[in-house]
């Protein structure tokens, strides 16, 4: 079987989907609407487009991790995100799983 680009990207993709996640949790410390946070993310090298943003963002304040509230900010009316207290605490979680897996694949050594 071989490796398509098309196979290697979903592979990419899922790889992302989680690390996605906890970006968004560590980053929303700050409050953000969503181009803001679009913007921070993709500075640091976190490109994401706006159909994957904002049903994250959906998802996480319904699973109650983040909350937001709308503001007027430069003029235009802007729902702004913030870490939740549940959302503080799966952070200090992930963050913990995140550097134990880092640790084991960096024990792997590198195969590239």
């Amino acid at each position: 079987m071989t490796l398509t680009p098309d196979r290697l990207n979903k592979l990419t993709m899922e790889m992302r989907r989680g690390v996605l996640i906890l970006a968004v949790l560590r980053a929303l410390n700050t409050p953000h609407y969503g181009y803001s946070l679009r913007r921070e993310l993709s500075d640091i090298g976190l490109d994401m487009d706006e159909g994957t943003l904002y049903p994250l963002l959906r998802r996480l304040e319904d699973q109650g991790l983040l909350h937001s509230h709308w503001q007027v900010h430069d003029g235009r009316k802007r729902r702004f995100y913030q870490i939740a207290s549940d959302g503080e605490s799966a952070l200090e979680v992930m963050s913990g799983e995140w550097h134990k897996l880092n640790r084991a694949i960096e024990q792997l050594g590198e195969t590239v």
